[in-house]
């Protein structure tokens, strides 16, 4: 639960230092600028609020790594994300999608600090302690924050101990790990079909290579 509130924090200053045309520039989500990403990361910071606020007396169905799913490869043009796109352009002014961030998002990292690990919540018609749910959630604000930053190399990457633990997490859901030459970061960028493996890595990754992308949702 402190990772989780260690990359969140780390990705809401990211956006905080953002200037205003970073705002204009692709993200490393495909079909998304950089408001669009930051627009999602709103819905993400309600998601929390809600998913914390929802107890269930229920035993847990999922865990840490089986609260994602390997889905098919985004294109931009799902509903859900078209709507996104729609709902950022209608902030206009940057620094309103910011404030909206920085208010939600304050309110769930304090939400995550308060929850007690052990409780039980409802999300996605599934169920899972606090705990394992904050714990996924690093794989969802590492991906972002390196999302957010594809397009700006001047920008402060995610921390290094979420990175791992993202990587750990995603070696699991391929139920193979990645070769040693990988850094963390493209271990999430290649694994998740953010980028393509160039030959040598392909090399490198051998029968896995094959099973890549895992775009998880």
């Amino acid at each position: 639960m402190d990772l989780f509130s260690r990359s969140w924090a780390a990705l809401l200053r990211a956006v905080a230092d953002l200037d205003d045309q970073d705002f204009e520039r692709p993200s490393g989500c495909a079909g998304w600028l950089v408001r669009d990403l930051v627009c999602h990361l709103v819905i993400d910071a309600q998601d929390v609020l809600i998913t914390l606020a929802t107890p269930v007396d229920a035993e847990p169905t999922r865990d840490a790594v089986t609260y994602w799913e390997v889905v098919k490869t985004p294109t931009g043009e799902d509903p859900l994300d078209a709507l996104i796109v729609r709902l950022a352009a209608a902030y206009g002014d940057p620094a309103l999608l910011k404030f909206h961030l920085d208010d939600l998002g304050s309110a769930a990292g304090r939400a995550a600090e308060l929850a007690d690990p052990a409780l039980r919540v409802g999300t996605r018609e599934q169920v899972i302690t606090a705990g394992d749910y904050l714990d996924a959630y690093v794989v969802e604000w590492s991906l972002h924050h390196l999302d957010l930053i594809a397009h700006l190399p001047a920008a402060a990457e995610p921390p290094a101990e979420a990175l791992a633990r993202a990587r750990a997490m995603l070696e699991r859901i391929a139920g193979a790990a990645f070769p040693d030459s990988f850094s963390d970061k493209d271990v999430l960028l290649v694994g998740t079909g953010r980028r393509a493996p160039t030959g040598a890595e392909k090399v490198a990754l051998g029968e896995l290579a094959a099973r890549l992308p895992l775009p998880l949702g």
